[in-house]
């Protein structure tokens, strides 16, 4: 188990490093910020003054070493744009797109395990085949078409729920929250619903799916022959063996949350990180983009050695065959 970890850790350091690089390649050809930084006044001698300043004139190499070291201790440099360190900028940013994903997440694991639950078990009812037709919604639909449908709906004709920005919020001196006011929670209903109803349409298909599988095992049925009640047979026994192969996609889209809530922030302007990337490209703030695509790649990466982990730990055999690898 310990060597099956380290390795892991040691594969996730190797794909940090390419995104890392990945990215920060990608911004050579985003444009330069020495047009955004300096007004129509700039002289050839204000540019190179303050291209050497920035460490715009040192090989890429060397930018891109400069980069991961500072990054390695939370120091992502200062924001082209408001001339602030980014990593103060992302701490003001974090509270409002980490409550939205987590919002989001529950919803998405709530909703989507307890339907995909049920409409397996009620696999021929018509209340199952309701939520399957409608669940083709969350899935067929992206996500900026189902936010401005849900702004319509609920914010212009029906007027229930605000439509943007994130309401009142508490400052509790490290952390900003909106659960605290009545605004702040009505602003979160709207964007939350939109990042999480595609994870939740994709969990609840993948359990349905997998739960039918599960259903359909000898092993079931013997216990259904032993007498054991239909909800013992299908929680006890079929939805842990279902959860096994759930686990893996479940992680993965907990981290899509967090990532794709770039659209959803920019639909409901959202105060979150996600906005502030949007931002940060459109003013080619070079810091800012790198530091929010590594953050995101650092999530990602995490999540999926914690899945791995869990992984290993909800299923024996894994140990076993890594024993005699």
């Amino acid at each position: 188990m310990l060597a099956y970890i380290i390795r892991r850790v040691f594969q996730s350091i190797i794909v940090l490093l390419a995104v890392g690089l990945v990215a920060f390649s990608m911004f050579r050809f985003v444009g330069d910020p020495i047009e955004q930084l300096l007004g129509q006044e700039r002289t050839v001698q204000d540019v190179e003054r303050l291209r050497e300043a920035l460490g715009l004139n040192d090989p890429f190499p060397v930018q891109y070493a400069k980069f991961l070291g500072r990054a390695a201790t939370g120091d992502f440099g200062i924001s082209y744009r408001q001339s602030r360190p980014v990593a103060e900028i992302i701490a003001e940013r974090a509270p409002a797109t980490l409550e939205l994903a987590f919002v989001s997440g529950v919803l998405a694991l709530g909703f989507g395990i307890g339907l995909g639950v049920f409409t397996a078990i009620r696999r021929d009812g018509w209340a199952a085949n309701i939520i399957m037709s409608a669940s083709l919604i969350g899935v067929s639909l992206p996500t900026f078409l189902i936010g401005i449908l849900l702004i319509y709906l609920f914010g212009v004709q029906l007027r229930w729920l605000p439509t943007f920005g994130r309401g009142d919020v508490v400052d509790l001196g490290w952390w900003t929250t909106g659960f605290l006011t009545s605004s702040g929670l009505k602003s979160l209903i709207l964007p939350s619903i939109t990042l999480g109803l595609f994870q939740m349409t994709l969990i609840m298909r993948l359990v349905r799916s997998e739960m039918l599988e599960v259903l359909r095992q000898d092993y079931i049925r013997f216990a259904r022959a032993r007498g054991l009640s239909a909800k013992a047979v299908n929680f006890r026994h079929a939805l842990k063996n279902t959860m096994i192969p759930v686990i893996t996609v479940t992680g993965l889209q907990l981290g899509a949350i967090i990532a794709f809530a770039i659209i959803t922030e920019t639909v409901f302007q959202w105060p979150g990180v996600g906005l502030l990337f949007i931002n940060a490209v459109q003013f080619v703030d070079i810091p800012v983009m790198a530091a929010y695509l590594m953050l995101i790649s650092v999530m990602f990466v995490m999540i999926n050695l914690l899945v791995d982990i869990l992984y290993v730990w909800v299923d024996p055999r894994l140990r076993i065959d890594g024993r005699h690898s």
